[in-house]
């Protein structure tokens, strides 16, 4: 069969349109794509604990599934009940909270128009009254408190559900899979799909290893600086800084915003402490836990997150990392798309042999690296 060898121009194009396309599709369907990736993942990550039931302990396909679910799911639900037994003492102290931050905000208009000679009334005023308006529209919270649960309750249902399809016809999803491509693929193809199952489960188990870390070092420090609600702020921080960049700003401006409401005199120290955590974190847990099993830069990491957000918000920031240390598989094991894969992985070193000087027979000196 004679190969087409198309303009330039014309290939860019229709690489631009199927990429807006895929936006498209992926954008609309929302609702299914987020929780059917969300289940693959989590497939992945269950699958030795799926086989080791059928092949050790001689479950059956049914019985292993939903073994595996039952574990995920009570993980999860350990999760939510800890969230709503911590929430419930911050809805108890909301009234509390809200006269301390009108008081604290008050504090801070005194002192910014004592020490620059500034004229605040005005400006203090209007944030008093916005905030004034968003700490007294309860129907406002918690119709968004409802609408987000309820989201996040369909989320799980479809995940669930995906979760155990994925699992129970997996034999038929890796035959479809591998019967796309011609016999003479079938090596790249098979090593492609073991190593995605390998990297997406070391990924998934090195960000629980992450989220526990941080969160004891945020505990800890929290603990020790007298912040209300240290244990629940602790945890949040741990889940939120799986978002790279923004979910450890993101947390540590709760817990400072936390600190200053209640009238802490520790807020500074918070911040320093949440950079501290931050620096410990990205130098020393990300690349020994995380950063070795999906070597991603941080370029095209925050564009990932960007675009996840966009198309699938909260959880596709979330999932937007995995994503791409799959499309990073696909694109190097592919001919004509190296480049691509070579571009979202990190800059590789250039080694430089060592100059060797002989001195006898016996003796070589050689340079240090």
């Amino acid at each position: 069969m004679k190969e087409i060898k198309l303009p330039f121009v014309l290939r860019l194009a229709l690489i631009l349109v199927s990429i807006l396309a895929l936006g498209y599709l992926a954008k609309i369907g929302k609702g299914v794509l987020a929780p059917l990736f969300f289940a693959a993942l989590m497939a992945l990550l269950f699958l030795p604990f799926t086989n080791f039931l059928e092949r050790k302990l001689r479950f059956s396909r049914t019985i292993s599934t939903f073994s595996s679910l039952f574990v995920m799911l009570m993980f999860l639900f350990g999760l939510v009940y800890f969230f709503s037994t911590q929430m419930s003492d911050f809805v108890n102290d909301f009234p509390v909270l809200k006269a301390q931050v009108t008081k604290s905000f008050n504090d801070l208009q005194i002192w910014v128009s004592r020490n620059f000679h500034l004229n605040m009334n005005s400006q203090m005023d209007y944030i008093n009254q916005g905030l004034e308006k968003l700490l007294s529209s309860t129907a406002v919270i918690l119709g968004f408190t409802v609408s987000m649960f309820s989201s996040t309750m369909a989320f799980f249902i479809f995940s669930a559900l995906f979760f155990i399809f994925i699992l129970n016809y997996r034999r038929v999803l890796y035959q479809f899979v591998i019967s796309i491509f011609r016999n003479e693929h079938f090596e790249k193809v098979n090593e492609g799909i073991m190593e995605i199952q390998k990297i997406i489960k070391d990924y998934i188990s090195g960000l629980f290893i992450q989220i526990i870390i941080v969160s004891i070092l945020t505990s800890i420090l929290l603990s020790v600086l007298g912040v209300k609600y240290a244990i629940l702020l602790a945890v949040l921080t741990g889940l939120l800084n799986v978002i790279p960049y923004i979910g450890i700003i993101f947390s540590g401006l709760i817990a400072c915003l936390i600190s200053f409401a209640t009238g802490g005199n520790h807020t500074l120290l918070v911040l320093v402490g949440y950079l501290v955590i931050h620096t410990i974190d990205a130098n020393i847990t990300l690349p020994l836990v995380v950063g070795s099993k999906v070597k991603i830069n941080a370029l095209f990491t925050f564009i990932g997150l960007l675009i996840g957000e966009e198309l699938w918000g909260i959880s596709g920031m979330f999932l937007s990392i995995p994503f791409l240390a799959i499309l990073k598989i696909i694109f190097e094991r592919v001919e004509g798309l190296q480049p691509w894969g070579k571009v979202l992985g990190e800059d590789t070193k250039i080694i430089k042999r060592r100059k060797k000087y002989k001195i006898t027979k016996n003796i070589t000196l050689e340079e240090k690296e």
